[in-house]
């Protein structure tokens, strides 16, 4: 039986204005108001696990017991087949320079791995997500969503954020970028796992 939540409030364990954002919207109609960690002054956790739910945990029960309220964790990310599944948990890091994160930097270097293996189209990839809502008493639950898609290149659309303008999901003929935001929310790696969370944690 999953533990249900009460209230209207939760805690997101992220500093990702765009997963902040997107988590927000999805959740808008359900009346769950979103406090993000960096409102709460949290540090970010270092990420140690080399699976998207080991470090999803990590990021939930971090901010559990920093708050002692529950917390909602996201670790997410694109596995690319031809790639034997990188970046996977490292999708991000694929991203990262001194100057922050640049998912144009991520994105070139996905298509030249690709082309250096000789990768035929289509070049199939999924975005996945794992969400982790933890308690301050340790009890967790796990949502996890997958999107299946192919990658396109060169990229298209100025909606979404890190991978997207490079990501066409299955049965559509524009990128996660180009896609009206509501619709990239329905069909989603992270709109699938938080319709899983809002069923498992708020309703009935």
């Amino acid at each position: 039986m999953t533990r249900k939540l009460e209230g209207g409030k939760l805690l997101v364990a992220t500093h990702n204005k765009g997963k902040l954002a997107e988590i927000t919207e999805i959740l808008a109609p359900y009346g769950v108001s979103v406090i993000g960690a960096a409102e709460m002054d949290l540090p970010e956790p270092e990420e140690t696990e080399d699976t998207f739910v080991g470090n999803a945990r990590i990021k939930a029960h971090a901010a559990a017991q920093a708050t002692g309220l529950p917390a909602l964790s996201d670790d997410s990310g694109i596995t690319i087949d031809a790639l034997n599944g990188a970046p996977g948990v490292y999708t991000a890091d694929w991203a990262e320079t001194p100057n922050g994160r640049n998912f144009m930097q991520a994105m070139t270097r996905a298509n030249d791995e690709l082309n250096a293996v000789g990768a035929e189209a289509p070049r199939t990839a999924q975005f996945r997500c794992t969400l982790v809502i933890a308690w301050p008493d340790g009890h967790d639950e796990v949502f996890e969503g997958v999107m299946p898609g192919q990658l396109i290149w060169p990229i298209r659309g100025e909606h979404g954020f890190g991978y997207d303008p490079m990501f066409m999901p299955d049965g559509h003929d524009l990128t996660c970028a180009e896609m009206d935001p509501a619709e990239k929310h329905r069909i989603s790696h992270r709109g699938k796992a938080l319709a899983k969370f809002v069923e498992g944690c708020f309703s009935g």
